[in-house]
């Protein structure tokens, strides 16, 4: 089984070279990626469907920075910078900034589940989204989290 740290780099190679194969391979055949912008993609094929026709559609020149990652075999965190050059109406002509952490979930070595925690405000305002836009991403954002029996709890109190 590859090294936390050297899976991340392979992660981050991947998606800056667009290969979705590649990809695919450090996740495990049921592996669920929640993305952030694109959502929950399920099975290796369907991960690197994401990559290849959603990620490389919408963008250009990727950089993808792991930073600090730590795990315990079964569960890793790293936080992250990743930019691009972006390729849609709202974004062509601009360079965009992520940073988030990502929570890895591992079983044998590969990526079981991943999921993207991310400054979205920050995102959604460099890639030129006009307030009421902003405003519905953001909305939705918070019903999506305020479903989690988790939030909820803290909710409810």
């Amino acid at each position: 089984a590859m090294r936390f740290a050297a899976l991340l780099e392979e992660f981050c190679a991947a998606v800056k070279a667009g290969d979705g194969q590649r990809f695919a391979r450090l996740f495990t055949e049921h592996a669920v990626y929640h993305d952030v912008f694109y959502g929950p993609h399920a099975g290796r094929d369907a991960i690197a469907e994401m990559l290849e026709e959603r990620f490389h559609r919408d963008a250009r020149n990727f950089e993808w920075q792991m930073i600090a990652p730590v795990d315990d075999g079964r569960v890793g965190y790293a936080r992250w910078l990743f930019s691009f050059d972006g390729a849609t109406p709202h974004t062509e002509g601009k360079r965009i900034l992520m940073e988030g952490v990502g929570l890895f979930e591992l079983l044998d070595g590969l990526i079981d589940r991943y999921e993207d925690f991310v400054k979205n405000g920050e995102v959604l305002l460099r890639m030129g989204f006009p307030p009421d836009k902003l405003y519905r991403v953001l909305e939705r954002n918070v019903a999506q989290q305020d479903a989690r029996p988790e939030v909820r709890a803290h909710l409810e109190r």
